[in-house]
């Protein structure tokens, strides 16, 4: 029987984050992931040169974040332009972030008449005419913006905790709520009934004001890859199914017995319960990402575009060849968009119309490249939200992912530091690196 110091269940970003700590502290790791790729729900699949994520979540880490999770040093991170355009009701509104001592006059980007009567869509991302009342709605949530920036993590820890409209539609008004922050935690945490715990929603709304959304370079498979390459050689098996665990043995379907000092699962919440009956199973939202190419692109900007209106179905949508180009072939234009909850059955025929009228163009001539849908892409985070979800159910056995933390890829690599430290420190292993905070 084989025998190594820890096995690792589940190739994730979690599972990946946790063998680099490991290996770092000069534990002998072996990475069982049952599929036939890496990366779990950041996967990239390349059709004809385009690199397509199959749920593709938004990052909010920072490249100076990123610097302080060993493996990810060198990620390169592809920003959106700041702020967001959001479509409501055929007008445009551009969003942002002012700066702190601008908060208060801030302008706030205007409205702009429907796509495809006055103004196109190219016009309305290059132009802000000035408009009374969406200045003064701007000021206010720049304010708010701005004062979340500045609030530290564990402070926004301990307000007291609702779900996020509630929290939300007590501090500004219903119509900047319905009509800019709901769009944008939906693209951020894929909830768009704002059913997630305010502090958590309070969490992405700093991250959002304290830097700008971005997407990693090549897909977002781009992070686990990296995290892996790290690995040293075989510590990562794939097709690896695994049957049963203990504290001191992996047994998986194929390949035999692992014998171990301890075991750390960091599969999906779903799979963790079935290995270990008894873990909780969270609620999920379900995501759908479409992706498009056309002839032309609908627009320049590296915009990240938010429809307002519920109805849908499209919460979000981009050009992602001007995010990042490394994703379509050169001279090519890639569309990403986004369905949340469970999608119509004439998904892409609904989808292309709504692209018509967010980009102000027709779309008979746009070709579909993919289509995929994930009904379990993002745990739901309702209140009461415990972003400290036990990662250490006895000494030698642990357990790790965005289950047991934030539904984030912050959070994800957040329980791996938890697990790890905990594991570590049952072993006995003094380590040299710094401790994270884990909960930003």
């Amino acid at each position: 029987m084989e025998t190594v110091d820890v096995v690792i269940v589940g190739a994730g970003t979690a599972g990946l984050a946790a063998a680099h700590r490991l290996t770092g502290a000069g534990l002998a790791v072996a990475v069982l992931e049952a599929e036939p790729r890496i990366g779990g729900r950041l996967a990239t699949d390349d059709v004809d040169g385009f690199l397509l994520d199959r749920v593709g979540p938004l990052l909010t880490l920072s490249p100076e974040e990123l610097r302080t999770v060993p493996g990810l040093e060198g990620l390169a991170l592809r920003p959106f332009a700041p702020g967001v355009l959001v479509h409501s009701d055929g007008r445009y509104a551009r969003w942002g972030v002012p700066h702190p001592r601008r908060a208060a006059g801030q302008r706030g980007g205007g409205v702009h008449r429907g796509v495809g009567g006055a103004f196109s869509m190219a016009r309305a991302l290059a132009s802000a005419p000035r408009n009374p009342a969406a200045s003064l709605d701007q000021a206010r949530l720049g304010a708010s913006l701005v004062r979340l920036a500045a609030t530290p993590t564990a402070r926004l820890l301990t307000r007291p905790e609702r779900t996020a409209r509630e929290a939300l539609t007590s501090r500004l008004p219903a119509r900047t709520v319905q009509g800019v922050l709901r769009p944008l935690l939906a693209a951020l945490l894929a909830d768009p009934d704002l059913g997630m715990s305010s502090r958590q929603a309070d969490l992405a709304l700093r991250a959002f004001a304290r830097g700008r959304p971005a997407v990693p370079e090549g897909g977002s498979a781009a992070l686990p890859s990296r995290l892996a390459a790290g690995l040293p050689p075989g510590t990562v098996r794939t097709g690896v199914r695994v049957t049963d665990v203990s504290v001191s043995r992996v047994t998986t379907a194929e390949h035999g017995v692992i014998g171990c000092r301890s075991v750390l699962l960091a599969t999906g919440a779903r799979t963790a319960a079935g290995l270990l009956p008894g873990l909780r199973v969270p609620a999920f939202h379900p995501v759908t990402v479409l992706h498009h190419t056309a002839p032309v692109a609908p627009c320049g900007d590296p915009t990240l575009l938010l429809e307002s209106d519920p109805g849908g179905p499209v919460a979000h949508t981009a050009v992602m060849s001007t995010v990042d180009p490394t994703r379509a072939p050169a001279g090519r234009a890639l569309i990403t968009s986004t369905v949340l909850g469970t999608p119509p059955d004439d998904t892409e025929r609904r989808v292309r119309k709504h692209l018509a009228t967010l980009y102000g163009t027709s779309t008979d001539d746009w070709e579909l490249l993919a289509l995929h849908h994930t009904p379990e892409a993002v745990p739901a985070m309702p209140p009461p939200h415990d972003t400290h979800r036990s990662v250490r159910l006895l000494a030698g056995l642990y357990v790790c992912g965005d289950h047991r933390d934030a539904s984030t890829v912050g959070g994800a690599l957040a329980s791996a530091h938890r697990a790890t430290t905990s594991l570590l420190r049952d072993l006995g292993v003094r380590t040299p690196l710094p401790e994270r905070d884990a909960a930003a």
